[in-house]
């Protein structure tokens, strides 16, 4: 949904930026083997004493607006082990022309694990925006695999009420694809996030997909945290077999982004295993 009172504005100077980062084992630990960096786009690294390797992902310019392109793309070699996060939560505001995109792209070798784990999206009223997530996973490898958005701040009584919302995710293990969505709401976004079948009237959603052996075994803790729809609880997690492996995906919806966190947060805890929260999440 594109603002039309901002149209007839002068065209402004757009967001481009693009970063990758290659990570490999060696010496008994995941190390950084390649870093590139361009516009907008900065990845810094917290110094960690062992794995997984934790970068930070940054978009200097604030936010996205329409025709503003923001790309990254993680490789993960054989064996080795990281964690992605943001800076702070990525903010889409309303659209003049065009809409904001976001790609991204991981690959993750044979008995590597990533951990795609970036705060929150805020999605401003009149904002047009779509996410891509492409991942390629070996056949023995791990991942975990998070995006939340928040459709306004109420602490802040700003709520999205039109816009364009597209989140595409592909996922393949061995080369097969095992998970494939589209999540898209617009142009009344308003209207459609207050059907029961959509988010019940809350504000704040989240989406979290864990591909592992180890699933299987966290699909019971995962719905205790995540609650029971029947019976009045936000979202619900379910589970099924992929080759040797197992797929666990878990929605939440809330009324807004603090309730959204108080289940999000043990929710990545558990999933995370012994590597937890980023650390940027606690700040």
């Amino acid at each position: 949904m594109i603002d039309p009172t901002l149209a007839s504005q002068p065209a402004a100077q757009r967001v481009a930026g693009r970063g990758r980062l290659f990570c490999g084992r060696a010496g008994g630990r995941t190390r950084l083997r390649r870093l590139y960096q361009d516009g907008s786009a900065k990845i810094r690294m917290p110094a960690v004493h062992g794995d997984p390797l934790e970068a930070v992902l940054i978009n200097t310019a604030g936010g996205l607006t329409g025709g503003d392109r923001l790309g990254w793309e993680i490789e993960v070699g054989e064996g080795a082990s990281a964690s992605i996060t943001t800076q702070a939560c990525e903010k889409i505001y309303r659209a003049a022309s065009d809409r904001a995109e976001t790609t991204v792209s991981l690959d993750v070798g044979a008995g590597g694990r990533i951990a795609w784990l970036p705060q929150e999206t805020i999605v401003f009223d009149r904002a047009a925006f779509v996410r891509t997530l492409d991942v390629k996973l070996a056949a023995d490898a791990e991942a975990l695999l998070l995006e939340a958005t928040l459709f306004g701040r109420v602490a802040m009584g700003e709520r999205t009420v039109l816009g364009d919302f597209h989140d595409r995710w592909r996922v393949r293990q061995h080369g097969r694809l095992i998970h494939a969505e589209d999540f898209r709401i617009g142009p009344d976004i308003a209207a459609r996030l207050r059907r029961p079948a959509v988010a019940g009237g809350g504000l704040a959603v989240a989406t979290l997909l864990l591909v592992s052996p180890r699933a299987e075994s966290l699909l019971e803790p995962a719905r205790a945290i995540v609650g029971d729809p029947i019976v009045g609880g936000w979202g619900g997690a379910s589970l099924w077999s992929v080759g040797q492996s197992g797929k666990l995906l878990a929605r939440l919806t809330a009324g807004d982004g603090y309730q959204l966190r108080k289940r999000l947060v043990p929710l990545v805890e558990l999933l995370n295993g012994r590597a937890g929260l980023p650390k940027l999440w606690s700040l």
